[in-house]
């Protein structure tokens, strides 16, 4: 009877030393599980704010978009229209301007 005794005695104290090394590795484990659970959170986060500002960023091209091309519009409307004086008039004013920057930025 004492044999026996001593045999689980044995195997207990055997065991011991193993169940200590899992137990510090499951608690590792567990660490690392909620370093990546909060970083997978802070990576969610980030996507979402992304996610908003890549849609506010695309309506606003999508106005842009529109306003450049009602203004394009316009501009070839204007030309079709036969109203060359006004491309004229448009060019001498901007010629007129340059001169006018050119003989400031030289005599100062």
């Amino acid at each position: 009877m004492r044999r026996s005794h001593t045999t689980e005695s044995y195997q207990y104290s055997a065991r011991d030393p193993v169940e200590d090394e899992n137990e510090g590795l499951v608690d590792g484990l567990h660490t690392k599980i909620t370093a990546l659970k909060s970083l997978t959170i802070d990576i969610g986060h980030e996507v979402r704010t992304q996610n908003k500002m890549l849609n506010e960023m695309d309506d606003d091209f999508d106005s842009s978009s529109g306003f450049l091309s009602t203004t394009i519009g316009r501009v070839v409307k204007l030309s079709k229209a036969g109203h060359n004086r006004y491309i004229l008039y448009l060019l001498l004013f901007s010629l007129f301007v340059f001169v006018i920057i050119y003989f400031i930025l030289k005599f100062q």
